[in-house]
């Protein structure tokens, strides 16, 4: 199964409106998300103790309360505070926190997305200020002063100041939503909703935005149908169904493991790539999300907390008793909506689709196509973020492909493109970057490092420009020198030491995986934990899963300096890591700020181009057989 890339288009690091945006909204996100777990066990704490819960209980319910208004506030504050200045900022992001909360008549959600970050962001800016300039031997001393009389001000700024603010901003929040409700209006905020999930700003409005106000709602009335505003399953359900039945061949073989996905898993980004491929979709998940949100206000559907993530099993977790059928109602209503109009808009399109050739659901409406004549080509760019090896994978592969034609492929980073630049392979979230670096080159999008569609057109464009029909001879990659190839056994085994090839792995997310990479890393004396926040930091930017089962995770450009060697990692979890739509089963950590591990990334690429090679080196049993398959491909 291959499913379009969750990533296409998540370009959060270009300079546009979008992307920063997107940057804002991820921030947004970043101090929500990690604290989901204590909004889900305040909502089963109310959905079971309330005096109308499942389970009602005087004495337990006493935790309701303070749960709500002093707990996720503060955590929410720290969240915010430690993403800016680490640990110090989160103290005193709580520190200022607490001033937002105390004698508020509301919960201090969006006070405390304010305070705790900017705590975080003035104690940096005095730390800069003191820094060189503490006698010795004082320095925890000021360290701790700093933060006790900084978080004092700012949390009586907080109390005097923000919370007024923050207050009647919530205020004609809530007055303006509460119109909408009360007018029978509130499905009209699917029109800027939908857009905005597929832009991937489906966390910053979800829990920037509905979850506070949702909050407030369930706080006073026991459920908030705003809770099922972004949440709701079912617009994404109806489209992919759509798609199952009326859709091309190709794509119908990738949505019902999307649906499996999006439906059970809650994994709404699953069914961005459908939208984006034919935009026009997008009427689809607007008409069911506003049918289904109409079909709940009418029924007083509601959910007593955030459904996150966004699945079934999440609403019915969520849903009192007793409002079982209004939730049902609204989710039927939106799912049954979305596919019939997604099913007049994809039906009249499949037949079109179904003559194209070679192209996969992701790739077709974002990759940029190659026009010839390209005779005067003589060099490949291959750009991914860092160059630091998944574009090593590619350019191996694609030397391999060009070089009959004299045609030469060089990998680097986005930020490294020559200006003058004539032909740029790159991951489709990089495509606008590259464009600014090289504005005249023709640049080709991708969502695979493995094997994607684009390699084939590219091939068949210079092919045809050259005048050659017949395939491509298979042509051993060239090598610099004999002495490297008799040394490549030896670079294998320095920069993939046999203890840091693990077997037999187990993961439930993508990022405990990373976070297990990471820490082969560590034990290897490569880097420390702050290049590992690199690596889930760069996950967050762009995809680092190559296709064929395989992520490479690495770290940021900025924590280079927490690499002290080169080490490549090998964890192979037999039961598949989702990743991106993708299951993965070898994980390929890489510390490196040097050239060292690019032979042995090329010779994966080689290796993985064989599917009995790369069988065999997700099924091993042992390091002595991942080496023995990692060097036997290279003489």
């Amino acid at each position: 199964m291959s499913l379009p890339d969750a990533t296409v288009n998540k370009n959060l690091q270009g300079h546009g409106v979008r992307a920063s945006v997107q940057r804002f909204g991820g921030f947004l996100a970043g101090m929500i998300m990690p604290n989901i777990g204590a909004f889900i066990a305040w909502g089963l704490l109310t959905a079971l103790f309330i005096e109308t819960g499942w389970a009602p209980n005087a004495t337990l319910a006493k935790l309701v309360d303070p749960t709500l208004t002093y707990l996720l506030p503060v955590l929410i504050g720290y969240t915010g505070g430690k993403i800016v200045n680490g640990t110090r900022g989160g103290v005193i992001g709580a520190i200022a926190t607490m001033g937002v909360i105390v004698g508020a008549d509301i919960t201090m959600f969006l006070g405390a997305m304010v305070m705790g970050p900017f705590a975080a962001w003035l104690l940096k800016h005095v730390d800069k200020l003191l820094k060189g300039r503490v006698r010795s031997g004082f320095e925890m001393l000021v360290d701790n002063f700093e933060i006790g009389i900084l978080g004092m001000v700012l949390a009586i700024i907080g109390h005097m100041g923000v919370e007024p603010v923050v207050s009647t901003l919530m205020g004609w929040l809530a007055a303006g939503v509460g119109f909408l409700v009360h007018h029978g209006l509130l499905p009209l905020a699917s029109v800027l909703v939908e857009p905005a999930k597929v832009l991937f700003l489906n966390n910053a409005v979800n829990h920037g935005i509905f979850t506070p106000l949702g909050t407030q709602e369930a706080h006073t009335t026991g459920r908030s149908i705003l809770f099922m505003v972004e949440s709701n399953p079912g617009p994404g359900l109806g489209l992919l169904l759509a798609y199952q039945f009326f859709g091309s061949r190709q794509i119908r073989q990738s949505t019902p493991g999307a649906i499996i996905i999006h439906l059970f898993g809650g994994i709404h980004e699953i069914f961005f790539p459908y939208v984006l491929m034919k935009p026009k979709t997008i009427l689809a998940t607007i008409a069911g999300a506003m049918s289904g949100l109409a079909v709940g206000v009418a029924l007083h559907a509601g959910l007593v907390a955030p459904a996150s993530p966004g699945s079934i099993i999440a609403w019915f977790l969520m849903c009192q008793p007793g409002h079982y059928m209004a939730m049902i109602a609204d989710f039927l209503t939106a799912t049954v909506v979305s596919f019939i109009v997604a099913m007049l808009l994809i039906r009249k399109d499949r037949d079109k689709d179904d003559a194209a050739t070679g192209t996969k659901p992701a790739t077709r409406a974002t990759a940029t196509s190659v026009e010839a004549p390209l005779t005067d080509i003589r060099e490949v760019i291959i750009a991914c973020d860092a160059g630091m090896g998944s574009s090593v994978m590619v350019a191996s592969a694609m030397k391999k492909r060009l070089s009959p034609y004299g045609i030469g492929v060089t990998h680097t980073a986005i930020d490294q493109i020559p200006p003058d630049a004539s032909l740029i392979l790159t991951q489709q979230g990089l495509v606008d970057r590259a464009h600014k670096r090289a504005p005249g080159a023709r640049i080709v999008g991708f969502t695979n490092y493995m094997n994607d569609p684009a390699f084939d057109r590219v091939e068949a464009d210079i092919r045809a420009a050259h005048g050659a029909s017949a395939p491509v001879a298979d042509v051993e990659l060239p090598h610099t020198s004999t002495a490297k190839r008799s040394s490549t056994t030896h670079v294998a085994t320095s920069v993939l030491p046999r203890d840091a090839i693990r077997l037999g792995q187990h993961a439930v997310s993508k990022e405990e995986a990373i976070i297990m990479a990471g820490q082969v890393l560590i034990d290897e004396g490569a880097a420390d934990d702050v290049y590992v926040k690199g690596m889930l930091a760069r996950e967050n930017q762009i995809s680092t899963y190559m296709g064929a089962g395989v992520a490479i995770p690495h770290g940021i450009n900025e924590v280079r300096d927490h690499i002290s060697k080169a080490t490549l990692g090998f964890l192979q979890f037999p039961e598949g890591v989702e990743w991106d739509g993708n299951t993965c089963t070898v994980v390929i950590p890489i510390a490196s700020s040097s050239d060292e591990h690019l032979e042995i990334m090329a010779t994966l690429a080689r290796i993985l181009s064989n599917a009995d090679t790369a069988r065999q080196l997700r099924e091993a049993t042992s390091a002595d057989e991942v080496l023995r398959l990692l060097s036997s491909q290279q003489a």
